[in-house]
């Protein structure tokens, strides 16, 4: 790399170039203040939402998008009442959870569970715990 720049160097002899210019540049970097990061608590949300209608699911697309809210989903009341407005509002969330890189999936018969892109839920070998095949079951 010190080649490079004596090459460069011995281009612009003519020209008023200084040694001392060069390391300037080659030192020049920014601070970050690490401190504002830890103080402003930017801590882990594990939240439960309950979802009741189609409409319930704007709270949580808006915890997602922060980016620091895992969400623990009840989908029960809803699957109770309408099983076509349970898939509209799933695949909503999973849309939104494939756009902010996040991982989604059921557990149990009544909850799911939707982490944001720096987190991943584990999955045993033996299940395949996506929420689509959840979806797909309770139609049936």
């Amino acid at each position: 790399m010190a080649g490079f720049f004596s090459k460069i160097k011995s281009s612009f002899k003519g020209k008023d170039f200084e040694e001392e210019d060069a390391q300037e540049q080659g030192d020049e970097y920014v601070e970050l203040d690490t401190s504002k990061s830890s103080e402003s608590g930017q801590k882990i949300i594990v939240k439960p939402f309950v979802l009741d209608d189609f409409t319930d699911i704007k709270p949580i697309l808006d915890s997602l998008r922060e980016g620091n809210t895992i969400c623990l989903v009840n989908i029960r009341p809803l699957k109770e009442k309408d099983l076509i407005e349970l898939k509209r509002a799933i695949n909503k969330l999973k849309k939104t959870t494939d756009a902010i890189e996040g991982d989604i999936a059921g557990f149990s018969d009544d909850y799911i569970v939707i982490t944001p892109g720096f987190a991943q839920i584990y999955r045993s070998k033996g299940s395949t715990a996506e929420i689509k095949t959840t979806a797909e079951t309770e139609d049936e």
